[in-house]
């Protein structure tokens, strides 16, 4: 049995396979996404996808940064009907005799990281403004 250290962690030769048709699904989507005529969909952006085990299934994460909630709604509803088409272009460019089936959705990460700096710069400021009050007891006159 073949193994592969990924970031210092021993993976078998199926979490490689998965690992690769990730990476290929990261290149393939958005170029099929640009060869479509709505304006919704071709510019959308992939951030991240996560495969099942057995590569039955795919989570497709997209970047929702220039989209307004009702577009992303309308996105979403688009890819559901195009899915067929993504899943056909995935196996004509890859030679695959199956393609996962696409779950969209739309990624929260960038969100989550923005909330969670904002909070930080929030407990920095609380710190820094601690240290400059004078203590009890202290006065300034020497």
């Amino acid at each position: 049995m073949s193994a592969l250290y990924l970031y210092g962690v021993q993976m078998r030769e199926e979490e490689i396979k998965r690992k690769r048709t990730e990476s290929r699904l990261i290149e393939l989507l958005p170029e099929a996404f640009s060869g479509m005529n709505d304006n919704r969909i071709n510019a959308l952006a992939v951030t991240a996808v996560v495969c099942s085990r057995g590569r039955y299934d795919a989570k497709v994460y997209l970047d929702k940064s220039y989209l307004t909630e009702k577009e992303q709604g309308e996105a979403l509803r688009q890819l559901r009907a195009v899915s067929g088409y993504l899943s056909t272009f995935v196996r004509e460019s890859e030679g695959w005799y199956k393609s996962p089936k696409f779950t969209f959705e739309f990624d929260t990460q960038l969100e989550q990281i923005a909330n969670i700096e904002a909070l930080f710069k929030q407990i920095g400021k609380r710190h820094d403004n601690k240290e400059e009050e004078p203590k009890k007891g202290e006065s300034d006159e020497s």
